[in-house]
């Protein structure tokens, strides 16, 4: 076996036959051999390890995107370095300046970075966007767009007509998506829809926005995410507001607790482990080729998942709805009002 393949097989480990690289791995396990990264990367220029930068640690959609792109990076012999963009653009470029010299190539999640900077962004490092679209930067999306529509298909056939969407961050390209799925799909079952917001993808948020659902009148609210959803479900057992007798709610993302609260959660599934494996998939297309890969989105599908907080609407038991504002912006049927 030559010194080459033995080189690539710590270096690119995708560029050698599984089998061969095997058996160079139980040898040097059984040597207890352990490549040097430092004089690695004096060699190859490359320091061995990615950035991944979340929007918030704290939410735990990230949770899964974290361990898929950790397991796919391990599998290339790629350290992974995680940090907190703490939902501000300004501290999100913070990080990417920092982490300029620390890694190869960083991966942006759900980034709040504005499309004209991200567009400007040098390619050392490499940077892939996961759940952000901006032209010629390779990016990984998932389809938030399909997912709001089976949530809207679903509260029709339950027979609702008239839903409110909370909005999430305003610089979100998935709220974005999200209302654009929420447009179509009440022109096509004639639902109207209100949106309030936007609000923070937080907990906290849904409990204090609960009573502004209320207020609007509708039979069935959809959250930005299952954070939101989890705390208007909160509020609402306060208020003695009946899950899905007297609304129906439905999240977005799937995290673990939404199976655990009580009622259950319906909400849209999106595959989180799948997105960071992806993402790191195509982080490491981009470095093995030098940039020269076509930067083409990869899309993943999202999917509903029906369990106990939707039912068809019954008539609002009096005093459920409070007086008030609606929210700051308005919509039935995709026409302002």
């Amino acid at each position: 076996m030559s010194v080459a393949t033995v080189s690539r097989s710590f270096s690119a480990p995708d560029s050698v036959a599984t089998a061969t690289r095997e058996r160079l791995l139980a040898v040097a396990a059984e040597l207890h051999y352990e490549p040097n990264r430092a004089a690695r990367g004096l060699i190859t220029g490359r320091t061995g390890n990615v950035g991944v930068i979340v929007p918030d640690l704290g939410n735990p959609y990230f949770h899964g995107v974290l361990k898929g792109a950790q397991a796919r990076a391990r599998r290339a012999d790629y350290a992974v370095f995680v940090a907190d963009g703490q939902e501000s653009a300004t501290e999100e470029e913070a990080l990417i300046n920092a982490m300029h010299k620390q890694v190869d190539g960083i991966v942006l999640c759900s980034s709040r970075l504005p499309a004209a900077k991200l567009a400007t962004l040098d390619h050392s490092p490499t940077v892939v966007l996961l759940n952000r679209r901006v032209p010629d930067r390779p990016s990984v999306v998932v389809d938030s767009a399909d997912g709001m529509k089976q949530a809207v298909r679903h509260l029709a056939e339950l027979g609702h007509r008239r839903c409110v969407f909370v909005s999430g961050p305003r610089r979100s390209w998935s709220n974005q998506q999200r209302q654009q799925g929420l447009r179509a799909a009440a022109r096509t079952h004639d639902i109207e829809y209100e949106i309030l917001g936007p609000v923070a993808p937080q907990f906290q948020s849904g409990v204090q926005t609960a009573e502004q659902v209320l207020e609007t009148g509708a039979t069935a609210v959809l959250a930005y995410n299952d954070l939101v959803a989890v705390g208007i479900l909160s509020r609402l057992a306060e208020l003695g507001v009946r899950v899905p007798d007297q609304l129906s709610v439905v999240g977005f993302d799937d995290i673990p607790l939404a199976a655990m609260v009580i009622p259950p959660l319906t909400t849209v599934s999106l595959p989180t482990m799948r997105a960071g494996e992806a993402a790191i998939d195509v982080l490491l297309e981009r470095l093995q080729s030098r940039g020269s890969v076509q930067a083409t989105p990869r899309k993943l599908p999202a999917t509903l998942i029906v369990r106990s907080t939707t039912a068809p609407p019954a008539r609002r038991t009096k005093g459920t709805a409070r007086s008030g504002q609606a929210g700051n912006a308005v919509r039935r049927n995709g026409r302002a009002t």
